[in-house]
């Protein structure tokens, strides 16, 4: 069955569309059939004024009309079209949401970010894989990071932080938010050590201008060595000399900072990168659900 998601981020709008082969539950095939992203931004607009502006409002709606199309001429049955931090933040997110309705017929579900994080643990969330200690899921994205702890393949705790890469470009991460991250976690500390994951997409270019082999663990002296030669190369040249978008090129550091800040509340020295996300999530929740 052909599934698509939307995920309306605070960076960036993405369109992941996907087969899952239903003959045989317990060990699902899936398929990546299309991926889109539009880097619109919207957190730079929300953090900083707390709406967005018509000419913001607009683009999105473009975007949203455009992945309309593109959903039915791939034939995709169910889809699922998600917000987080920036949108639900947004004192004129009704009137967007509406209005993207009327254009498109996509209904916009707002999510919390205890939602957000439960959706992206559905990637992890397989009673085939065991793990021997306990997971940190981190996802660290324009407006907020989750983190979600899972003990014997139980998800047992998860939480959205107020910490995101266009927040933190913006200056406008609350006060006390690393405080709270490192109190949640001390609360769920276990006996051994954890391993941590990372979703979306900085953490992936992170591996990938590593170039690790897939499923190859992240030294976090690698992320050391890379936010090292990022911050000492001008802002406009990384794009060319990193193989960076340029929406990418700059909340590229401080989602490295993120990591580095929380592996080492973690205490570890490396963190799993799966390469999946909030789009991948939420066409697994599509398909259990069915």
């Amino acid at each position: 069955m052909r599934y698509a998601a939307i995920d309306i981020g605070s960076n960036a709008v993405r369109l992941l569309i996907k087969d899952i082969d239903d003959t045989n539950a317990a060990d699902h095939q899936q398929e990546r059939i299309a991926y889109y992203r539009v880097p619109l931004r919207l957190g730079g607009e929300v953090f900083e004024r707390g709406k967005l502006s018509k000419a913001k409002s607009k683009s999105l709606v473009k975007v949203m009309m455009a992945f309309r199309h593109l959903i039915d001429v791939q034939e995709v049955e169910a889809f699922r079209a998600v917000a987080t931090s920036a949108l639900r933040s947004a004192k004129n997110r009704d009137d967007i949401i509406a209005s993207v309705f009327r254009k498109s017929d996509i209904k916009i579900e707002c999510l919390s970010g205890e939602e957000e994080a439960g959706l992206i643990f559905q990637n992890f969330n397989n009673a085939s894989r065991k793990f021997n200690r306990d997971l940190l899921c981190i996802d660290v994205g324009g407006g907020s990071t989750e983190l979600s702890v899972v003990r014997a393949n139980e998800r047992i705790a998860l939480k959205s932080f107020k910490l995101g890469t266009v927040r933190m470009l913006k200056g406008t991460t609350p006060e006390g938010e690393w405080e709270r991250i490192k109190a949640f976690m001390d609360e769920y500390r276990g006996d051994k050590p954890w391993l941590a994951i990372g979703t979306g997409g900085n953490i992936n270019r992170y591996h990938r201008i590593a170039r690790l082999e897939k499923d190859t663990n992240l030294p976090v002296s690698a992320i050391e060595s890379i936010m090292k030669e990022l911050s000492a190369i001008p802002l406009a040249e990384r794009s060319e000399l990193f193989g960076l978008k340029r929406n990418r090129a700059d909340v590229i550091v401080p989602a490295g900072e993120i990591y580095l800040r929380i592996l080492q509340l973690a205490q570890t020295d490396f963190i799993w990168v799966p390469k999946v996300g909030l789009a991948d999530g939420v066409i697994l929740s599509m398909w259990r659900d069915r």
